[in-house]
């Protein structure tokens, strides 16, 4: 047994961090400078959730699934993102919706059965961490998760999920697409919305997956209950970032864009270390997110190496 070492699962924070489409970009400036007084102080203004961070209940819903008004940061327990975990290494195609049979599949792979799962942390590894920049590929074009997969975590009481992807959804789950108040839907490649490049790629039954009036009107109403109907129950739109509130609400916090020497620890199992900002009514946090493992454990591949503004997922 080697000794233990700590792996940074964190994407590095600058103003040109890449951030979700509608976030502001940071603000940074220096109230002391070296040249002028000596010391250095600087100033940070940014959305919470920029870069590696935490999301709390209170991020998504008003109403947890037990009756009682969604927690802020300063509730959940002090350990809520910390514990032993597992990295498991999801195979899933471009822009798949990540179902429970992926996650088995991972499971098997990474020889841990789901049943010792409950009160694990539970990140995924898809590979989109690699591909972390301000661009389509990385926000709209991603893989992610949704209804099935946040009932899966539950059924299997997992502790925390963190994802290496932009949300705890599928950007179609999110305002990127057809949901919510601040829905966009966003131009894809092809100058059309997101929304008919997934039709016309994987057909409209596929799609209704992500939107409510459509999910009704081809499937009807009482299949749409069945699927969606906890979440209506409580006030929710179903298809408006479904896994975000069957984790958050049933207690179970994430942490979005994961990053880092994530590949050093796929597959593998450790300590995972992650502590949000301990911010009264807060509705997540930026954080450091660290894996601690035995170095012969390790997966024998480079260290990450960082580059933003269109340098980072492709050769120039």
């Amino acid at each position: 047994m080697g000794k233990k070492v700590f792996i940074d699962l964190t994407h590095p924070f600058s103003a040109e961090i890449p951030r979700w489409p509608y976030f502001d970009k940071p603000v940074i400036d220096s109230k002391h400078t070296m040249a002028k007084g000596g010391v250095l102080t600087q100033y940070i203004g940014c959305t919470m959730h920029t870069g590696t961070h935490c999301d709390a209940p209170r991020h998504v819903m008003e109403v947890e699934f037990d009756g009682k008004r969604a927690r802020y940061t300063h509730e959940m327990p002090v350990d809520a993102y910390t514990g032993d975990a597992v990295c498991l290494e999801i195979n899933v195609d471009r822009w798949g919706l990540i179902m429970p049979e992926h996650l088995e599949d991972a499971c098997k792979r990474a020889d841990i059965r789901p049943e010792e799962l409950e009160g694990m942390v539970v990140c995924l590894n898809t590979g989109m961490h690699r591909q972390f920049d301000d661009s389509k590929e990385y926000y709209h074009y991603s893989c992610g998760t949704g209804i099935d997969a946040g009932k899966w975590f539950v059924e299997h009481k997992v502790k925390c999920v963190a994802m290496d992807m932009q949300a705890l959804d599928h950007p179609l789950h999110t305002a990127m697409g057809n949901n919510g108040m601040t829905r966009m839907n966003l131009l894809g490649a092809s100058g059309k919305p997101i929304t008919e490049e997934y039709k016309e790629q994987f057909g409209e039954e596929a799609y209704a997956e992500f939107d409510k009036e459509e999910y009704i009107r081809i499937h009807g109403q009482e299949a749409y209950d069945e699927k969606f109907g906890e979440l209506e129950a409580i006030g929710c739109w179903g298809t408006w970032e479904p896994c975000h509130k069957m984790l958050l609400g049933h207690g179970i916090v994430g942490v979005e864009n994961l990053g880092g020497d994530l590949d050093k620890v796929s597959g593998k199992r450790f300590r995972f270390n992650c502590f949000p900002i301990r911010w009264y009514m807060g509705d997540g946090s930026m954080a450091r997110c660290v894996a601690e493992i035995d170095e012969d454990d390790l997966n024998d591949v480079p260290d990450r190496t960082y580059l933003y503004g269109g340098t980072g997922c492709m050769n120039r």
